[in-house]
């Protein structure tokens, strides 16, 4: 099969590698229909996920057909059009058992990281009872392939990690794919205001497409100004960051109130620094994680009913033999005025 493959920090390769098959009778092999690439994904490419070796086939975002399972999967059949969650989870861990699938002792985020993952025209899934989701005819590939990781990440480590809630006046800082789903799944919980800040005057102008109330197209003290000027000098019950840089972080400090929430969703490669001296008496609370995907079959019902429309964010479509142009354009988002990448692995 051809896939794309990691060589090091700034390396990929479009390779030709054996089909996968199953190995535990947990698992099942999926043809890829439709796949697309992640913000992590330039994160690793920038080598910040050392964890990653040369060689892997990259990618845990794709919607496909199921080929193959074993002889424990009980709930596929070939023939099964699914969505594939980045989360594997055994489901009988003991961090499995606390409700935290992404720390599972057997899986968690594995695929493109330690295991091969979904840029490739088949990949196989373990513990796929748990890994899969069916698709209904209602939801096409487009929408469905944001389901993977886009948006249960935004939800999961953005708006409910924030505890959002009406009324809340909410900043999300970056407006790359995720940043903007955070603005879509924020917007269930009623905020009074979602201001969105970025350098991308595109995505900026998208986001108030999407239901934002201010933009902010600054960064460092000038953002900070502007985010406080809009909030009349008080700050922001929640700030969700959304880019995975020191900068981004910095950022969301400085402009949360007394009492506020900062999520952190972004992938970081580099220390941060965290302003205790100012900030330890303002009733402050900061959470990190790793997205479960326990809310995508939630997710997958809101789409089918028409509730968020994930298909709004994607502004580039390519065949999988030109995945390299997809990473090349998603790299350089503003130059192309790009949002989320979709590519087209077979029919």
């Amino acid at each position: 099969m051809k896939a794309l493959v990691y060589r090091g920090p700034g390396i990929l390769k479009l390779e030709e590698r054996p089909d996968p098959v199953v190995i535990q009778p947990t698992d099942a092999v999926v043809r890829l229909t439709t796949i697309s690439i992640c913000g992590t994904d330039l994160h690793i490419l920038k080598g910040d996920v050392p964890s990653i070796s040369s060689g892997r086939i990259l990618g845990h975002e794709g919607v496909g057909i199921v080929e193959a399972v074993g002889p424990e999967v009980h709930d596929f059949r070939p023939g099964d059009r699914v969505l594939i969650s980045l989360t594997t989870s055994c489901g009988r861990c003991s961090y499995c058992r606390k409700g935290m699938p992404s720390h599972c002792r057997s899986g968690g985020w594995i695929l493109g990281n330690s295991i091969d993952g979904t840029q490739a025209e088949f990949v196989r899934i373990p513990f796929a009872d748990n890994g899969l989701h069916h698709l209904v005819p209602e939801i096409d590939d487009e929408a469905a392939v944001l389901l993977s990781c886009n948006f249960p990440t935004s939800l999961e480590c953005g708006t409910m990690a924030a505890s959002v809630n009406p009324g809340d006046r909410v900043a999300i800082v970056g407006a790359g794919p995720v940043g903007l789903a955070a603005l879509i799944t924020c917007r269930l919980y009623s905020p009074s205001e979602v201001i969105m800040v970025d350098l991308n005057g595109h995505r900026l102008q998208t986001a108030l497409t999407l239901g934002a109330t201010h933009i902010v197209n600054a960064t460092g003290p000038a953002a900070v100004e502007a985010v406080l000027a809009l909030t009349k000098g008080e700050g922001v019950d929640a700030a969700i960051e959304a880019v995975g840089i020191p900068e981004s972080f910095e950022l969301c400090q400085l402009i949360l109130a007394p009492g506020g929430r900062l999520a952190n969703v972004g992938v970081h490669g580099k220390p941060v620094s965290l302003h205790l001296e100012s900030l330890w008496s303002a009733n402050l609370t900061f959470t990190t994680r790793l997205v479960d995907a326990s809310t995508t079959a939630r997710l997958l019902r809101m789409v089918r009913s028409g509730q968020i429309h994930p298909g709004l964010l994607i502004t580039h479509r390519f065949a999988f033999g030109d995945i390299l142009g997809a990473y090349d354009t998603f790299a350089n988002a503003t130059r192309e005025k790009a949002g989320k990448m979709v590519v087209r692995v077979s029919e």
